[in-house]
């Protein structure tokens, strides 16, 4: 597979896309649009870059990202404080696994903290693709249009849109850059389920993605 096409391609599974994602096993609710029963963010300023705070008495890693890279979450806000919550780590399990790409750290304990067995190999996994290959990521994606709800069982139910196209990958050693293909394919629905913990972290249980499902 080619430099560019891994940008937008899937390769880990069916439904993986490259820069944004790591898939686990499929999801708790079937895969339409928009979710039923669904809030979507009530609010229209990004959600802080970092949730360091402890929460549900926690202590979450602190997360940052690489001063070439920015991820931008907009509406990441509800009115509901459980359907908040998920949000929040939500947000900070897609931030860990760019902050371990751009540390170069596949064995990143952020990574671990916010995902379950079933989708942390998979997660390194992908992260691998990167750090062995000497790449970083650079520029910008835009985390937009949350859909979060409870479902009757009780996990999270959490579907959002990852915009890669002002997105590239860039290597280490070379300083080559390859920038995200300006198509359809590069704007990303990720499809979340999230269980809680019993230290009140909304891990993350499976994970899939559909490339160019989001306008």
């Amino acid at each position: 597979m080619n430099r560019p096409a891994r940008l937008v391609a899937a390769v880990l599974t069916a439904s993986m896309a490259v820069l944004t994602t790591a898939c686990g096993s499929g999801g708790g609710d079937s895969p339409s649009d928009p979710i039923k029963g669904a809030d979507g963010g009530d609010g229209k300023t990004s959600a802080s870059p970092s949730a360091s705070a402890s929460r549900g008495g926690a202590k979450r890693p602190e997360i940052t990202l690489s001063k070439d890279f920015e991820a931008d979450f907009e509406s990441w806000t509800n009115s509901d404080p459980k359907l908040q919550a998920i949000l929040n780590d939500g947000r900070e399990e897609l931030r860990s696994k760019y902050a371990a790409i751009t540390e170069a750290d596949p064995e990143s304990k952020a990574v671990a903290f916010y995902n379950s067995d079933a989708t942390q190999a998979t997660a390194r996994k992908w992260i691998r693709q990167f750090t062995d290959d000497g790449d970083t990521i650079i520029g910008k994606v835009r985390v937009f249009d949350p859909q979060v709800h409870l479902s009757d069982t009780g996990s999270g139910v959490l579907f959002y849109c990852v915009d890669e196209r002002q997105a590239s990958t860039k290597n280490r050693r070379t300083e080559k850059v390859v920038r995200t293909p300006d198509k359809p394919e590069s704007l990303i629905q990720y499809r979340l389920r999230l269980d809680k913990s019993s230290e009140g972290v909304w891990k993350t249980t499976s994970l899939t993605t559909v490339p160019g499902a989001c306008n």
